[in-house]
């Protein structure tokens, strides 16, 4: 847990308003007590008003509040839809942690947006994607984020399986199915892997650092230029449009 997340827990705890021994603390928190003493000790020393000491428990003066968050109402509708997409197509870690975001949002929104929040009438069904799928989708983000190279067992359309090591190196959602986009040790080159047709996926536990011929900035160059095909002419197309959603 980041430290910024553990402080707004903390925080978000003492609004309670009982008294709570730093052990009660590190118990939720799964930390040491030692660490929560050092972060009450923080938030006292940025201006929140904690009142307690180590043994006794701490409490939060009444009247404290974290400012709200001037979100619109259009804003704050947004939001509260990405996270329902998120939690219905994505994998259970990253559901588990939209819902944790738009829950510390809704905590310092103003009434009237924390409202609009809960009360949007935009549904996701949340059983389009089977548990085991989601579960492999957070694996390979992970992979993503780490740089960590996969081993892959994978179907093509025609059910013929390969075995490759790829290095990951972005998920991209189309709407219909999540895709891995990676450089493709076994053929040398860019490849895209469509996750539900994944049979098996080993984490090797070698990082691998993209080199500028191998990264994403790569990938988009040679897609812009149409010499690095996706999975199919209508994926391309769609990338083309709309980049992957690439930011400077």
């Amino acid at each position: 847990m980041r430290r910024a997340d553990r402080l707004f827990m903390i925080v978000q705890a003492l609004r309670r308003g009982r008294v709570l021994t730093a052990k009660a603390l590190a118990t939720e928190l799964e930390v040491s007590d030692r660490t929560i003493y050092r972060d009450i000790a923080d938030l006292q020393g940025a201006g929140v008003p904690i009142d307690g000491e180590a043994g006794v428990g701490y409490v939060l003066r009444p009247g404290f509040d974290l400012p709200p968050l001037m979100f619109t109402i259009d804003e704050v509708s947004a939001l509260a839809a990405g996270v329902r997409m998120i939690m219905a197509f994505g994998g259970a870690a990253m559901s588990d942690a939209a819902r944790g975001a738009l829950d510390k949002i809704e905590a310092v929104l103003p009434a009237d947006r924390a409202k609009a929040a809960d009360g949007l009438r935009l549904f996701v069904p949340p059983f389009l994607i089977d548990p085991p799928h989601r579960v492999l989708i957070d694996r390979i983000n992970r992979a993503v984020e780490r740089n960590e190279v996969l081993e892959l067992s994978y179907a093509d359309e025609e059910r013929a399986r390969t075995n490759r090591f790829v290095r990951p190196l972005a998920l991209v959602f189309w709407g219909k199915a999540w895709t891995l986009i990676g450089w493709c040790e076994l053929r040398q080159a860019f490849r895209m892997f469509r996750v539900d047709r994944i049979v098996r996926l080993g984490e090797t536990g070698r990082i691998e650092r993209p080199i500028p011929e191998q990264s994403l900035a790569e990938y988009y160059r040679l897609l812009e230029e149409d010499e690095c095909a996706p999975l199919s002419p209508e994926m391309a197309r769609e990338a083309r449009k709309s980049r992957l959603g690439r930011h400077p």
